[in-house]
């Protein structure tokens, strides 16, 4: 008697349209001319929410599928969410899903054009394109994507910016003068971070000269906050009763420059960022410009990006 063949497993009715979940289990998203628009860059304001159901079941740890992976901390610091210190913070205290998984290890790794990341429940998506900007931050304006005291932020300047950035470092609110926009938070982090060295320049009005000895501890460093400033360049580059100064910090803390001054009972009464590293300020007050692609790569050289 013939041995009985199992019967195979007929297939699901219903057809596989182009939407059917593919071999990961993921339903492909038909790209609109809105989504092209819209680069969610991921600071907590720039998240898009999803449906759950959207999520993968399984994050994917295996050789093959992680060809395209990085560290998870490298992948929230490149989007600007936080700097890599703080993103290995937040994946320590069970903040970062991936798939729906929550993930506190600092060796993990994910491919944020395959998996869905979450920080705080809200969903990070990569920008289409990296965007760089030179902006001349005016007076009585917050350097911060929002501002709970309802002051004009440098949001407010980048109308007409369709790709959601964010500032590189800062500028206090009475500061003025050149700052970088971006969506690329390695770029930013390369450039705030004092380990890089990338120098900037200010020109500082002040209320009254200061003595070579007070200038020589100014370039050697004063304390603030309980911690010395790093060595920094100073020069005069107009004498009078409020005469102008040139500084040049490889740092940049909060109110840096004001506290140094002041350190030497010198009170800062216009502040200008002129320069970063190569880059000049040449726009005028509230206006911005792309960089330029030689700029860019230069910049991208100098960060070690490549």
């Amino acid at each position: 008697m013939a041995e009985k063949r199992p019967k195979a497993k007929r297939p699901r009715p219903g057809k596989r349209s182009p939407r059917s979940p593919n071999r990961h289990g993921v339903v492909p998203r038909s790209a609109s001319p809105e989504d092209a628009l819209v680069d969610a860059v991921i600071e907590p304001h720039n998240v898009e929410p999803r449906n759950d159901d959207e999520i993968r079941p399984e994050f994917a740890e295996s050789e093959e599928s992680s060809s395209g992976a990085e560290r998870l901390q490298k992948i929230l610091s490149r989007a600007g969410v936080a700097s890599r210190r703080k993103a290995e913070q937040l994946i320590l205290e069970g903040r970062v899903t991936v798939n729906g998984k929550t993930i506190t290890e600092l060796g993990s790794k994910a491919d944020l054009s395959r998996d869905h990341i979450k920080v705080d429940g809200t969903l990070l998506r990569a920008p289409k394109h990296n965007v760089y900007i030179a902006l001349n931050k005016p007076k009585n304006c917050v350097t911060t994507v929002s501002d709970p005291e309802g002051r004009e932020t440098v949001m407010h300047l980048m109308r007409g910016v369709r790709e959601r950035v964010f500032p590189v470092g800062r500028l206090d609110y009475q500061s003025e003068g050149l700052l970088l926009m971006t969506n690329d938070g390695e770029f930013a982090h390369r450039i705030t971070a004092p380990s890089n060295h990338v120098t900037k320049v200010y020109v500082v009005k002040v209320n009254g000269p200061l003595t070579e000895e007070q200038e020589r501890a100014f370039r050697e460093g004063v304390p603030m906050h309980g911690r010395k400033t790093a060595p920094a360049e100073i020069k005069m580059i107009k004498s009078g009763t409020n005469p102008w100064y040139e500084v040049k910090l490889a740092e940049g803390r909060q109110n840096q420059i004001r506290v140094m001054f002041q350190n030497f009972g010198r009170l800062v009464e216009k502040l200008r960022r002129v320069k970063i590293a190569f880059l000049d300020l040449d726009v005028p007050p509230g206006r911005y410009r792309s960089l330029t692609p030689k700029e860019i790569e230069r910049f991208k050289k100098l960060l070690k990006l490549d």
